[in-house]
């Protein structure tokens, strides 16, 4: 914490004291002020009168000091400058002057009054300033968290515009370029965050976006963010719906001026790159610009005020580039011209189907726009309000492997609308009493449409080419049609949240107590080949008609894929209680209790078979389970420029729907489907008279329509509970000087150690162990048709982090610089990297993939150093120019050492099995080495050099990843602009200023999904009962990835008035 003290008649200080930043469901989005007022002797005044004024739009707010001299006042809008104007009988009035308040900050003020003149007090009223925090990571919170200025905001080397690039300045938050810039904090799974801006939760809902947004690009406006905070463990009972962080934003209001502002900025391939470690890189073509504006004002001066901000991107989408041989583009080895002219002949005369061409991206686009009003009611109430929208799409591949083809007709359009409202109302009843309200709602809409429509079947040919560039048998695979999984798929969700929340202040104690109610409605409509898929062994097949395979799924009895979606609701309902004490030499403590309850009315289908079977029903759902949460917390303000914080707690929240929808869409009495090999096309009737694989098979039809269903089953637990984790945090700031290198120093220092209570994680329970491999581990029967949610009480988190900053004035301009650490150990059984349950179950690196043990996550990235200097210098008059420097050095995500290909163990997974390593090249007695085929010099050199213990079985997450390194830069220079007091800012953004400088540094290197490297094939000799190894592999864990490597740039303009 930072603490100032001024005198000037009389003594003042402000220090930031304790943020309250909630999640989706409790979340806070204004500020607070607190104050103790003492005598000059140092007895407190009470009856003290309290006036604090928002100097944009004259909102007072005004208080009264109790019994023991203090006032409190919360639901201050963020930012300022705020004045407190304090006055008793017999004092001299003070007024303090210059106060900015952060999101979720409680300022503390501590005033000393002097004895009042006998002439006119007002006349003499003492004047005193306190200026706001140095730059960097402001610690505003009970528990380790950052806080990011409108400053912080602006100046950041913000290329993508977007959040993310802000919190990114936290040591502890590690953005996955490699995947969609997810967020990690903490070494936490990235659907465990909460994000919420001015009150409305805007993280991914449903969970099916790996970028943690509801839609394809962040949903709101850049240029509206007035201010964020990234929580990790707050201490207060209003924080909820997240176990790893929340990251918290709250939009800008409207003044007594009118303000605003538009931009525009660019780039294009011109601007990127073109090698990297001497390597030649050569990108897609592409241009990319975005343009907006805001604009705020009065609607009634110092009553009505409306901001309103506007933003769109437009640019080529993703990298679309696959390409026949001899092509421009990523070719696909021993995929010719001349086959894709064949099947393109074939599809459209001998079946009618325009497959389209070869496939390139198209461009994309996204809109968002957001509108807030605030309404100063009276001097005791406020309200603000807030629509935000925003609308995306983009051209994307489903199948893009470099053994895959695509005709263009194959790719899909996804995106997403999202239509969000908020309104709160801020009350001061009396002077110890307050109240908030406040109702928010958002909707969101997913659209997953082929480019071709969905009345042509999907088409998989297989192509065996002898002449692939390395002289072996090439196999690849060509689609054309609709993308299975784009036959019926339509996602809807919306999430209505009621809050209700009164302060009461009794002496030294404030008391919160409230509760929220967050109403979920799901329409998850994805049924996979509805429309069938058909799988041809060669291109004569696929002229023959003669499928390897047809699959064809649907609903039960109807054939109508609506039938077979899950619609479901529930609510989560929350009570909590809280008592903030404040007391002597600067200590504050924190206790509450949080307790949240589900109540749902929808149940899955029920399965007869599945409870037969196993004993318990499918169709449990989460009504009924419920978690009580205690937190303790406390501050300590030990002296002036030293303060303590810490505390332990219990949190929930942040896992995904689809989880639970999955149980709704997979009941195994809902959908069928019907399957047929080596099956003649032309010679068996086609539903609806229609021509082949624009309609299925008649008899398949007829068995769905007729089907007695008994399919895979995904279920929850009957005896799952709500995943939880305790937090234990502790930590310091220390303000300091330096005889040798200058004043103003804040050091943030903190610890963090979370514990899992109860996770998520599946299991397939129709797995039954037949056997034992050599190394004792599980041999299973490859049945894993059923899955159920569960629980593990194991995992662990620990994080050590360490900032330090400070902003001084030279003759050269002001600096404004910041570093940070940061230490992650993290633990769990299952990291969940998907939407899907089988997926979920089968993409860990494991042992027995029923009995995951706990080890390494794949979320941990053990070391991140960050660097952020900012400089600014008038060098013409009154107009700055500026600059923003900030680096990352970091250790990549861990990988694991798997076998290759289809698992010897029976468990139906595809290289995540953990390799045994022998303890040498010829007497192990678990290897048959007269039937193995490897270089066994080669394998141990490959396996000692990855330390991997010899006569054991790998751990997971044993493979340490390497260094990464990258800066990127902000340049800006302020211009006139039309009128006086306008601004024009022209700029440009740089990132990975290192390999721009040299092509040797920048590089950015990663273990690819799902974190495994498949280093031997395996099987088991079913005589000897030994392995047989085979195909040795000494493939580099980790890949560079090429256009993350190198340089880009961005130009752009903005006008300030």
């Amino acid at each position: 914490m930072s603490n100032w003290k001024l005198y000037s008649g009389a003594a003042v200080s402000l220090m930031a004291a304790a943020a309250i930043v909630a999640p989706a469901q409790a979340q806070v989005t204004s500020a607070g002020i607190r104050g103790d007022i003492v005598s000059p002797s140092g007895e407190a005044v009470p009856g003290a009168s309290v006036r604090i004024i928002d100097t944009r739009t004259g909102a007072v707010s005004t208080s009264t000091a109790s019994a023991t001299g203090q006032f409190q006042t919360r639901g201050l809008n963020v930012g300022g400058p705020y004045t407190i104007e304090i006055a008793a009988p017999g004092y001299q009035t003070t007024r303090i002057t210059d106060i900015v308040l952060q999101l979720g900050e409680v300022a503390n003020v501590e005033v000393a009054f002097a004895a009042a003149a006998d002439d006119d007090a007002e006349a003499r009223m003492e004047v005193v300033t306190v200026s706001a925090t140095a730059g960097g990571l402001v610690q505003t919170a009970i528990g380790p968290s950052a806080t990011f200025s409108l400053e912080d905001i602006e100046q950041t080397p913000a290329i993508n515009r977007d959040l993310k690039d802000i919190v990114r300045l936290d040591p502890r938050v590690y953005l996955d370029e490699s995947f969609n810039d997810s967020i990690q904090c903490a070494g936490s799974h990235p659907r465990f965050n909460s994000l919420t801006v001015d009150g409305i939760g805007l993280n991914d809902g449903f969970g099916l976006n790996s970028n943690g947004y509801p839609t394809q690009q962040m949903p709101f406006p850049f240029d509206a963010i007035q201010n964020v905070s990234v929580e990790l463990a707050p201490f207060d009972v209003e924080y909820g719906s997240f176990t790893a962080c929340n990251i918290n934003a709250v939009t800008k209001s409207g003044t007594n001026e009118f303000h605003g502002s538009a931009f525009y900025d660019y780039g294009d391939d011109s601007l990127v790159g073109d090698k990297t470690e001497g390597q030649d890189y050569t990108g897609p073509d592409f241009e990319e610009k975005r343009y907006g504006f805001t604009l705020g004002g009065p609607v009634l001066k110092d009553r009505l005020f409306f901001f309103g901000a506007y933003e769109k991107f437009e640019g080529p989408g993703a990298e679309i580039n696959r390409t026949p041989e001899g092509g421009s583009g990523q070719v696909v080895e021993g995929f010719t011209q001349a086959e894709f002219d064949e099947i393109s002949d074939i599809a459209q005369n001998v079946y009618g189907y325009n497959p389209g061409g070869i496939p390139t991206a198209e461009g994309t686009e996204d809109e968002k726009y957001l509108i807030r009003v605030d309404w100063n009611i009276t001097d005791n109430h406020r309200a603000t309000a807030t629509y935000n929208y925003n609308e995306g799409f983009s051209l994307s591949e489903s199948d893009g492997d470099d053994d895959e083809f695509e005709f263009a007709n194959h790719l899909y359009n996804r995106g997403a609308e999202l239509k969000a409202y908020s309104g709160q109302v801020f009350s001061d009843w009396t002077n110890n009493f307050s109240t908030e309200l406040r109702y928010s709602y958002n909707d969101v809409t997913f659209l997953q449409q082929s480019v071709g429509g969905t009345e042509f079947g999907e088409v998989q040919i297989t192509d065996q080419n002898v002449e692939a560039v390395d002289g072996t048998n090439q196999r690849n695979t060509i689609y054309l049609g609709a993308d299975d999984s784009r036959h019926s798929n339509q996602l809807e969700y919306s999430v209505a949240n009621y809050k209700a929340l009164g302060r009461y202040n009794v002496g030294n104690h404030n008391l919160t107590f409230g509760g929220e109610r967050q109403e979920y409605e799901i329409f998850n409509l994805f049924v996979q080949e509805s429309e069938g898929e058909f799988r041809f062994n060669s291109i004569d097949d696929f002229r023959n008609g003669i499928a390897a395979r047809v699959i064809y799924e649907n609903a039960a009895g109807t054939n109508n894929a609506a039938d077979g979606a899950a619609s479901f609701e529930y609510e989560v309902n929350t009570l909590y209680a809280q008592d903030e004490w404040t007391g002597p030499n600067g200590l504050t403590v924190t206790a509450g209790l949080r307790y949240d309850f589900y109540t749902s009315d929808s149940k899955p289908n029920f399965n007869q078979d599945f409870r037969d079977e196993y004993g318990f029903s499918n169709n449990e759902n989460m009504d009924g389970r419920d978690l009580l949460m205690p937190r303790i917390g406390f501050t300590y303000d030990y002296q002036p420029n030293l303060s303590f914080r810490g505390g332990f707690g219990l949190y929930s929240g942040g896992n995904p729907n689809v989880w639970i929808s999955n149980n709704y869409s997979n009941n195994g009495v809902t959908l069928y489907e019907a399957n047929r090999r080596n099956f003649d096309l032309f010679a068996n009737p086609v539903a609806g008279g229609d021509t082949p694989i624009f309609g299925v098979p008649q008899e398949m039809f007829d068995e769905v329509a007729n089907g007695a269903v008994s399919g895979p089953v995904n279920a929850l637990d009957p005896d799952f509970e709500i995943p939880s984790e305790w937090k234990f945090a502790l930590g310091f700031t220390y303000d300091f000087n330096t005889p040798s290198f200058g004043n103003g120093y804040v050091l943030n220092a903190d610890v963090l150690y979370s514990k899992v209570r109860d996770a998520a994680i599946t299991k397939a329970i129709s797995l039954d162990r037949v056997g034992s491999a050599p190394d004792a581990r599980p041999i299973y029967d490859e049945n894993t048709d059923d899955f159920i949610l569960t629980n593990t009480n194991e995992g662990q988190t620990f994080v050590a982090s360490l900032a330090l900053s400070n902003a001084f004035d030279t003759a050269a301009g002001e600096f404004d610089w910041s570093l940070g650490y940061a230490y992650v150990n993290a633990e769990d059984v299952n990291p969940m990297t998907s939407s899907v349950a089988y997926s979920n179950w089968s993409n860990v690196a494991v042992v027995d993939p029923n009995d995951p043990m706990v080890a390494t996550s794949n979320y941990q990235v053990p070391h991140r150093f960050t660097a952020r200097v900012s400089w600014e210098k008038k060098f013409f008059g009154e107009y700055a120019t500026r600059a923003t420097l900030f680096g990352q050095a970091y250790q990549a995500r861990p990988f694991s050492f798997t076998y290759a290909g289809s698992s010897p163990f029976g468990d139906d997974t595809f290289g995540r099995a953990l390799v045994y390593v022998p303890t040498d090249g010829s007497t192990d007695p678990l290897i048959n080495y007269a039937a193995s085929s490897v270089d066994w010099d080669a394998f141990f050199r490959y396996t000692d050099g990855q330390d991997l213990s010899r006569g054991r079985i790998a751990e997971r997450n044993s493979g340490e990843g390497q260094w990464n390194n990258r800066f990127d830069l902000r340049l800006e220079q302020e211009l006139p602009g039309a009128f006086q007091g306008h601004r024009t800012k022209v700029f440009a953004v740089m990132e990975n200023v290192g390999n721009f400088l040299n092509d040797e540094w920048g590089a950015y290197y990663q273990a690819g999904f799902p974190q495994t490297t498949e280093i031997v094939q395996a099987e088991i000799d079913p005589v000897t009962g030994q392995y047989i190894y085979s195909s040795f592999n000494d493939a580099n864990p980790e890949s560079k990835t090429n256009n993350l490597s190198v340089w880009a740039v961005r130009f752009g303009v903005k006008y300030d008035f």
